[in-house]
């Protein structure tokens, strides 16, 4: 009978922790939502591809040969007219 006591009182108090711990989870105010991402990435870009090596780069970032080809450098525009 003594460890039936035990048992029941045990019960209740983990059944009031419970029950205050749930009331705290409600009582809180939900997280807020995180900024959106600041506008300075622009929009999308046609990609160009180097006639000299293959690499892709931004349109605005390739420069143009004398045939309108793209390159990814100086360099690399010089070793195709040569």
């Amino acid at each position: 009978m003594k460890y039936l006591l035990v048992l029941a009182i045990i019960l209740v108090a983990v059944w009031l922790w419970r029950k205050g711990r749930r009331e705290e989870l409600q009582s809180r105010t939900p997280p807020r939502p995180p900024a959106p991402p600041p506008d300075s990435i622009g929009p999308p870009q046609a990609m160009l591809r180097c006639a000299h090596c293959g690499l892709h780069l931004p349109a605005s970032d390739a420069l143009r040969g004398a045939d309108g080809t793209a390159y990814c450098s100086a360099a690399h525009r010089r070793a195709a007219t040569h």
